[in-house]
């Protein structure tokens, strides 16, 4: 994927009108989106002085079945539906190109808004499977990257292959809100206070997968 065509990154671009230039992504099933999905694109806005949060709806995670996941669009729907604040932007670029894995949908985001700055936001239980998705150390290689404590994964995420192979990259606290401005490698680690909503609860005490209105 050297090169964009021009229907492409017009449909990118079409897909997003976003003020701002320093912006994180935070990519994810929203199976479904909840208050902690807020509750981290709030703390990652504070700590990194980040303009803007979107949220990057996969169509389907490659490492969940389908039969696990509601519906694209009742997703994208309720993510948009919770996400009230308006420094929170719910798109479907994955959706439009047609992108299944993370690497290849942030190179083409990218490349799509030259002008912008980008940071990739996860939870500590993904750096302990981040080994398992496509081209991860090219990843790391591509976007600076903030992990956010999220008991009892952190102690683990810590000590894993991912932050092993990358120790050298990981800047101390004091660079955090620099982060945007740092050529990748490089990545942090932010604690943050525990929220106590997780898809998983939600799930499990909902008698519909997308019909939460309040969590």
């Amino acid at each position: 994927m050297t090169s964009l065509s021009k229907n492409l990154r017009s449909s990118v671009r079409q897909a997003i009108n976003s003020n701002g230039r320093r912006i994180g992504l935070l990519g994810g099933s929203f199976n479904p989106a909840h208050e902690g999905h807020i509750h981290i694109s709030k703390e990652a806005m504070k700590h990194l002085k980040l303009d803007t949060i979107w949220w990057v709806v996969s169509p389907q995670n490659p490492l969940k079945e389908s039969k696990e996941m509601a519906p694209f669009t009742e997703r994208l729907n309720h993510a948009k539906k919770i996400a009230q604040d308006p420094r929170i932007l719910v798109t479907d670029i994955e959706d439009r190109i047609s992108t299944r894995f993370t690497i290849d949908s942030i190179k083409i985001i990218q490349r799509s808004f030259l002008e912008k700055k980008f940071v990739w936001i996860m939870g500590a239980d993904n750096l302990i499977q981040i080994p398992q998705w496509k081209n991860w150390r090219e990843l790391f290689s591509t976007v600076p990257i903030v992990i956010f404590d999220r008991a009892p994964y952190s102690v683990k995420a810590l000590s894993g292959k991912a932050a092993q192979v990358f120790s050298k990259s990981r800047l101390p606290p004091k660079y955090v809100r620099e982060l945007s401005n740092f050529k990748p490698p490089a990545w942090t680690f932010i604690r943050m206070p525990l929220h106590p909503a997780t898809a998983t609860e939600i799930r499990r005490s909902s008698t519909s997968s997308i019909k939460v209105e309040k969590v």
